[in-house]
């Protein structure tokens, strides 16, 4: 992506938000208007057994198994550990070590499909009695069950994170619907056309924590999401609708929580620390369907888009269908496709393989051209404080960047607070160096000595 994008920006200042961020292009136009298209389920699927963080999944099936639609392929291998499930019928083919989008080689279920079961029908009226008769454990059991993690990108798995202790109460739960990347609209248009299913997942979220208030964070940009969000929440006294700036990264859970409730997040610590707990809009509406029909996670919506792809658009997908797949659906690539990102500009992982699955955790998958791609020549740092400026969490980017350099690991853990980095790239965005920052930082956290 090309940069200073920033000289004449308008911005809405009396919008809460948070200090410093950058205002990147959005380049939402390319899919903001495009309805959720089903992608059809491809002959094979490819279905990781590391889907979360955390412990890895227990395979429970072997070579040559027969498997239903939404049978338990794999189970939690620890407490901080999820489930997985079979998004078709067909035949284990083989289980081994294939790609995966974390640039590492993990075990891998491969599924001959034999049946495309399409997306079960969603009944027309939402029930809503089913909160009131449900118990808070049975809807916890139901979440487990369903094998739902975060899907902004973390993938945290959803039943731990709704379990905290009791010394740490909830008062205030988070719906964020920021989606603060560039070109991503899988949250946007989940807002819109399941509007209700994301408030009803976000009512079962604060039950389960027995949350008194609940605020829906939704970034300025999306007006039609914030009213049909407002519509869906009719009736309900402890929800309140919370426009944010549109700023980046907005929807970084600590960014979320201070500018929706002024509460800081502090170093090393979690959301409940504050008394909240923040939820994704994918994640809620896979919340809604498990408490509503027992449904586990097979499907998530996703986002294609950028200039190298012919028809960008938003996409319910299989768990385990590849990155090829939905941009063949999508017409392919353009003649000027360069670069191929899973997640999105700032924080999305770059890869070449087109045969790496989709996962619980993929947002979108952008093919970017040579234009939308230019990185600027690297050169000195010439000390300008850029990046310090902007930084969310007021960290000191290049000087974490030359002390990675020399590995002098002390310093970096103690002084410069290298591990409250949230990698979001802000830095890296604004350096006029060219300098790439948050690549540096991520190498640093990798190597340094636990």
């Amino acid at each position: 992506m090309g940069r200073y994008f920033e000289k004449g920006y308008q911005t809405n200042k009396t919008l809460k938000s948070f200090p410093q961020g950058i205002h990147p292009h959005e380049y939402k136009e390319q899919a903001q208007r495009e309805a959720i298209q089903v992608l059809p389920t491809p002959s094979q699927l490819l279905i990781p057994f590391r889907q979360h963080i955390g412990a890895p999944c227990r395979p429970v099936i072997n070579r040559g198994d027969s498997v239903v639609y939404g049978q338990l392929l794999a189970e939690e291998g620890g407490f901080v550990s999820t489930r997985i499930h079979a998004a078709a019928t067909g035949r284990i083919k083989l289980l081994n070590l294939r790609w995966h989008v974390n640039g590492r080689k993990e075990l891998t279920a491969e599924l001959d499909v034999a049946e495309d079961p399409g997306i079960p029908r969603t009944p027309d009226a939402v029930d809503w009695s089913v909160l009131d008769r449900l118990e808070r454990k049975e809807i916890l059991s139901r979440i487990q069950e369903a094998g739902i993690v975060g899907m902004g990108g973390a993938g945290f798995p959803t039943h731990v994170k709704l379990q905290p202790p009791e010394t740490k109460p909830i008062e205030i739960a988070i719906l964020n619907g920021c989606e603060c990347e560039p070109y991503l609209n899988a949250d946007n248009r989940l807002m819109i056309e399941r509007s209700e299913l994301s408030v009803f997942g976000f009512k079962a979220v604060m039950k389960v924590l027995g949350a008194k208030t609940g605020i829906i964070a939704i970034e300025s940009n999306k007006p039609e999401a914030a009213s049909l969000m407002k519509s869906a929440c009719k009736g309900h006294n402890d929800l309140t609708i919370s426009i944010l700036q549109t700023k980046y990264p907005q929807g970084g859970e600590k960014m979320t929580i201070l500018a929706a409730t002024g509460r800081r997040v502090p170093e090393g610590g979690l959301p409940m620390d504050v008394g909240t707990v923040v939820s994704n809009i994918g994640t809620s509406v896979a919340i809604a369907e498990a408490v509503l029909w027992n449904r586990p996670l097979t499907h998530r919506v996703l986002t294609v888009a950028g200039s190298g792809v012919k028809k960008p658009g938003n996409l319910l997908v299989p768990i385990g269908a590849t990155i090829g797949n939905c941009i063949e659906f999508c017409g392919g690539l353009s003649p000027d496709a360069c670069a191929l990102i899973i997640g999105g500009p700032m924080m999305g992982l770059a890869i070449t393989d087109l045969d790496v699955p989709v996962i619980k955790t993929t947002s979108g998958i952008l093919v970017l051209s040579k234009e939308e791609y230019g990185l600027p020549d690297e050169s000195a740092c010439i000390r300008c404080a850029r990046c310090v400026d902007r930084c969310p969490l007021s960290l000191l980017p290049s000087q974490i960047y030359r002390y990675a350099q020399r590995q002098d690991w002390d310093v970096l853990k103690k002084d410069l607070h290298l591990l409250n980095c949230m990698e979001c790239g802000s830095c890296a965005y604004v350096c006029p160096a060219g300098i790439p920052l948050v690549q540096h930082i991520r190498v640093a956290k990798a190597l340094l000595p636990k």
